[in-house]
Order: structure tokens, then C-alpha cells, then sequence
């Protein structure tokens, strides 16, 4: 228990200290190159702070705990929506950008729903099992390849520039802005893996079901890259990585994560029902909604509050229906 405890201290030291090497080097490289901090945080940095996901979940279908592999992702999806983004607008509101309600946010939305109807194979055929079969796997990956697509064609467009983000005045040479998003990411990735195997192994101690150490733990454990990086973004004036940073993770979670677990073995849903894939689904239109309806394209302290304590009791009743 002690050393799961160390572990789970010097995992979320490294995150930390990652997410600030990883915002300012990719920040830095952006302005260089012209490229919004958007696009950054869609591609470069929503990669980097999933790749916990990626491995957790590979790893878990690998081993055969599909219920692992797919409660990390929606619990994941989940935390980013709710936690993240409530968080990082009770830091600093976020304003949003309008291309981002009308295009990647309902792409987020698109993704839960396709995630939803997966998890109800076995209702909608009147047969067989809920499950993410190889064939569904590989139909993720060809729309993530879509996506990827879209967003490196909106890159080269022109106005893709960082729009009424704030600027830093310092800009790091190049050679010093790659090796901090390298080394940002290697500390993300280690430190979530360390703090993954602690709070696991802690939540193991306890008797917490795979399914529920999916969806809570290791879901939370591996979205902290997520969560420091978009919580020191905002403070550092960077609304469109925050916002970009969640975006990019979510779809990459459910197309990308997904796609290549499925490949790797199918994934029977198990006990991550409606309840879990409806709460990501209502999530996502909730995200949509504080964005765009209640104050134009900004969201508030207020509504960042009201989404972390949407988490807080999804989390309460995970472990009341224990």
C-alpha cells in the first residue's frame, strides 16, 4: 500500500511538470509556424496526453479485460467533458471559438452517439452480445483517419491563425520547444502510467470491481495529463489548446483507442451499460449547450462549476451502486 502511494505522488509530480514543458513548447512551435493553438491541441498535444489511454486499453484488450479497455475510454470521455473542462473554467472562463461549437464539438457529440449505439449491438440486432467487434474497430479507425484529415486541411486554411488568444511575448528557440514537448510528453505518459499502477492498485486493495476501476480510477489517472495540461493552458492564455486538448483527446479516445483495441480482440461492453454511455452522451450536448446557448461561445465559473459537480455525482453513484 506504501508504494502505491509513492507511486501515485511521483506520477502526479511528473504530470505536472509535463503538462507545463509540453504547453509551453508546443505553444511556442505554433506561433512559429503559423498554426493555431487549436490545431495543436486537436493533434500533437491531445495524442500526447492520450497515450495513456492508448496503452492502457491495448494492453487490457490484450489480456482480455475488454471491460477495462472500454471503461477507461468512456471514463476518460467522461472526466475531460465534466472535469476538465469545468476545472479549467473555474480557473479562467473559456471562450470558444465559433468553428469549434459548429464543427468540432458536434464531432465530440457524433463520437459518444456512435460509442452509445456499440453499446447496444445486441438490442439493435435482437441478438448476440454488446460489443465492439473487430469489423466495428476498423470502421473507428477509417473515420478517425477522416478527422485527422479534416483537421490538417483546416490548418493550411488561411484565419487559422490563433484568433483572440493571448499572446506570450517569449518565444523558445526550436530545438529548445521540441525537446520540451518531447521530454512534457515522456514525463505525461510515465507519470500517468505511475499513477495509473498506484491508484489501481490502491482501488485493488479495496475490492473495487475492473469495471469501476475503469471508469473511475484508471479513467481519472489517465486523463491528469489531460487535466494538467488544459488547467495550465488557460492560465497561460492559451483558451484554443485547452479547448483543443479535450476535443482532440475524446474523439481520439473513441475512434483511435477503441479502433486499435477492437483490432487487437473484440470487446464485449459487459457491465458499462446505458447509464455510463448516456452519461458521456449528455455530457457532450452539455458541453455544446454552455458554449454556445446560455453565454455566447463562453464558458463560465459558474457553468464550469455546475459540470465538475456533474462528475462528482456520477462518481457518487458508481460507488453507490457498489
Amino acid at each position: 500500500m506504501i508504494m502505491n502511494i509513492v507511486w501515485l505522488l511521483v506520477g502526479l509530480i511528473l504530470i505536472l511538470v509535463g503538462a507545463n514543458a509540453l504547453t509551453d513548447g508546443a505553444s511556442s512551435l505554433a506561433r512559429r509556424m503559423g498554426i493555431s493553438d487549436l490545431i495543436v491541441g486537436l493533434t500533437v498535444v491531445a495524442f500526447g496526453t492520450s497515450a495513456p489511454e492508448l496503452a492502457i486499453s491495448v494492453i487490457s484488450a490484450a489480456g482480455g479485460e475488454a471491460q477495462l479497455a472500454i471503461g477507461n475510454v468512456v471514463g476518460s470521455n467522461i472526466f475531460n467533458i465534466l472535469m476538465i473542462i469545468g476545472i479549467t473554467a473555474m480557473v479562467r472562463p473559456i471562450i470558444i471559438e465559433r468553428t469549434v461549437l459548429s464543427l468540432e464539438i458536434p464531432m465530440v457529440i457524433l463520437s459518444s452517439v456512435i460509442l452509445l449505439v456499440l453499446g447496444n449491438t445486441a438490442w439493435l440486432n435482437g441478438e448476440g452480445i454488446n460489443e465492439i467487434s473487430r469489423v466495428s474497430a476498423i470502421f473507428l479507425l477509417i473515420f478517425f483517419i477522416l478527422f485527422m484529415r479534416y483537421t490538417f486541411a483546416s490548418a493550411k486554411q488561411p484565419g487559422a491563425e490563433a484568433g483572440n488568444e493571448e499572446k506570450e511575448n517569449k518565444t523558445l528557440p526550436v530545438w529548445r520547444a521540441i525537446l520540451y514537448v518531447v521530454l512534457g510528453l515522456a514525463a505525461l505518459v510515465f507519470g500517468g502510467d505511475k499513477f495509473v499502477d498506484g491508484a489501481s492498485g490502491i482501488a485493488s486493495a479495496l475490492g473495487v470491481s475492473q469495471a469501476v476501476i475503469g471508469l473511475t480510477i484508471v479513467a481519472a489517472g489517465t486523463s491528469l495529463p489531460e487535466l494538467a495540461t488544459s488547467v495550465v493552458a488557460a492560465t497561460k492564455g492559451r483558451p484554443g489548446m485547452a479547448i483543443g486538448n479535450v476535443i482532440g483527446s475524446n474523439i481520439f479516445n473513441v475512434l483511435m483507442v477503441l479502433g486499435v483495441s477492437g483490432c487487437v480482440r473484440s470487446l464485449p461492453f459487459g457491465s458499462i451499460g446505458n447509464f455510463d454511455l448516456l452519461t458521456l452522451l449528455g455530457a457532450s450536448i452539455l458541453f455544446l449547450i454552455f458554449g454556445w446557448v446560455i453565454k455566447d461561445r463562453t464558458i463560465t465559473r459558474g457553468e464550469g462549476a455546475v459540470m465538475a459537480a456533474g462528475y462528482v455525482a456520477y462518481v457518487g453513484w458508481l460507488l453507490a451502486s457498489l
